[in-house]
């Protein structure tokens, strides 16, 4: 694989970049220039800086939602130059969004079960699947509800819900309070929180809001596409 021998091998850590620069032409963009950091197994990081810093580029990236223009980015030791990345999205990284992103004409659990349609599942196994979920969420009995029935705070536990459907090794949130009010975002985050220390998933947070940052055990700080701080890894 390209790059592969500049992986650090010495660490635990799940998610590595290497020199990560990425550059939209259009705009004349330089989003992010070189960074270079790890985050190790089941760790809780944020991702911090003022709009524009690069934080959802460098999610992107890590989440193979995107490629860096130069540099190379790694998950478990391997580069995802030459990976599946729509296999990678759907059984290595789950994505909470800070707009949640549910299907608006499909009910809580058939949002829970997108995930899953690409996998062996039954149907049966599918719908049992997605109760579960919702009830380790919070929402039993919340399933045949739409969208637009739910509060801000449900929506964004379903979201948490079909983000965990394939047990992902990293759950990936961008801003997922910013949509809230505190009460509903401390639930959130409480809720990542307990998901991560009961099934040892890696939470990697983006966040402008201190409050949320400080709850991570490291701050990764980003300032005009540069690492300006890694919080000591």
């Amino acid at each position: 694989m390209p790059g592969q021998a500049s992986v650090d091998r010495s660490t635990d850590a799940i998610v590595q970049t290497h020199s990560v620069s990425r550059y939209f032409p259009r705009g004349d963009v330089h989003a992010l220039h070189d960074v270079s950091l790890a985050i190790t197994r089941g760790e809780h990081v944020s991702i911090v800086g003022k709009s524009g810093s690069g934080k959802s580029t460098l999610l992107n990236l890590i989440g193979g939602m995107d490629r860096p223009t130069s540099g190379e980015v790694y998950f478990d030791g391997q580069s995802l130059a030459t990976a599946n990345l729509d296999r990678y999205r759907r059984q290595q990284v789950g994505f909470v969004f800070q707009r949640y992103y549910l299907l608006p004409n499909l009910t809580a659990a058939e949002n829970v079960q997108i995930p899953m349609f690409e996998t062996s599942a039954s149907a049966n196994e599918r719908a049992e699947t997605a109760n579960s979920l919702l009830a380790q969420v919070g929402l039993s009995g919340r399933g045949r509800h739409l969208p637009r029935q739910l509060s801000g705070g449900e929506c964004q536990r379903v979201a948490i819900a079909r983000a965990i459907a394939n047990r992902p090794q990293v759950i990936l949130a961008d801003e997922p309070t910013g949509a809230l009010d505190s009460e509903s975002g401390m639930a959130i985050l409480e809720l990542l929180e307990s998901l991560r220390e009961t099934s040892q998933t890696t939470l990697v947070v983006v966040t402008h809001d201190e409050a949320v940052a400080s709850r991570a055990s490291r701050q990764i700080v980003l300032a005009d596409g540069e690492l300006v701080d890694s919080g000591g890894a």
